[in-house]
């Protein structure tokens, strides 16, 4: 989609989630206003966005309408007419309402998009003067791979705007109806996680093969259907009415019999051992370019079937 580049969006947080933002909002045709307090990671931005956008262009066959970049000295310089504040600052209440608050000092009212994963609107709009203005828009990780966005906030025509938005860079926004700590793709994660790890800590089964039954099995249902529909096909012809009727009771057999583990320090070692065994030796990048190369291509194959 060819946007026009005198669109200005500024990105706060030169983290892995800030790139990933700031390369997709590139990658799409808008000007870029990037702002990190750290000089250190301001000076090394640009440089790490090649990445990013190598994996953008090669999903989208090398079509690019590539935005500008200006990497800002100072906050105010980035949000400077800017239509849209996309903000990645760490998991801190204190920290973020801080930067709330030199955002509304500054001239104009733009959209304040947080990516904050484990706090909640209620938890960062407190100290605001304008609240309306902060809409949570969390992504997951990486967001130029990873379509979802999850959106909250008090102002409808503010979450249309940043819905409108993020469709325009490939996105899929989904809205909460009300906020939730993990919103709604965490809560979903964490709940399996969990499982995951009872069944390591109780010797069920070890780490690789916990992994390797998720995604050979419900993780490849679930990457082209989400859990509600995939019962209601488990329910035949008949549908989750059908499979509620006579195989709910199954199902919440199994739902009283799954763990609740305490990550404990024997429970821990557990963990990290088995990670060690089921890396088989390779690296945090070589691992994250592998789950990148498979996200792709998982990417292009939906492509084709659209």
């Amino acid at each position: 989609m060819t946007q026009d580049t005198s669109r200005k969006i500024a990105v706060l947080g030169c983290g892995l989630i800030g790139e990933s933002w700031a390369a997709l909002f590139l990658h799409h045709g808008f000007d870029v206003g990037a702002w990190d307090p750290s000089e250190e990671a301001r000076a090394g931005f640009a440089t790490r966005l090649a990445r990013p956008l190598a994996q953008l262009g090669e999903l989208t066959d090398g079509a690019v309408q590539k935005g500008q970049l200006a990497l800002c000295a100072t906050l105010q310089e980035a949000i400077e007419a800017a239509e849209f504040i996309q903000e990645n600052a760490p998991e801190s209440i204190p920290l973020k309402q801080a930067l709330y608050a030199q955002i509304e000092a500054a001239p104009g009212a733009a959209t304040i998009a947080t990516s904050a994963s484990g706090l909640t609107w209620s938890d960062l709009c407190g100290t605001m003067t304008t609240p309306d203005r902060l809409i949570t828009a969390h992504p997951f990780n990486p967001p130029h791979l990873v379509p979802l966005v999850e959106l909250y906030g008090p102002d409808t025509a503010r979450l249309d705007h940043a819905e409108a938005l993020y469709r325009a860079i490939g996105r899929v926004p989904v809205r909460l109806n009300k906020e939730a700590t993990g919103h709604i793709a965490n809560r979903l994660a964490s709940a399996l996680y969990r499982e995951a790890v009872h069944i390591v800590a109780e010797g069920i089964a070890d780490v690789e093969a916990v992994d390797a039954a998720l995604v050979n099995g419900p993780g490849l249902r679930w990457s082209v259907m989400g859990a509600h529909m995939t019962y209601h096909l488990g329910g035949g012809p008949g549908g989750i009415e059908h499979y509620l009727r006579h195989l709910g009771p199954s199902q919440q057999r199994r739902w009283d019999t799954l763990g609740t583990p305490e990550l404990s320090p024997e429970v821990c070692d557990k963990l990290i051992e088995g990670i060690k065994t089921a890396s088989h030796g390779r690296t945090i990048p070589e691992l994250e370019a592998e789950r990148d190369a498979g996200l792709m291509a998982a990417l292009k194959t939906r492509a084709k079937q659209i």
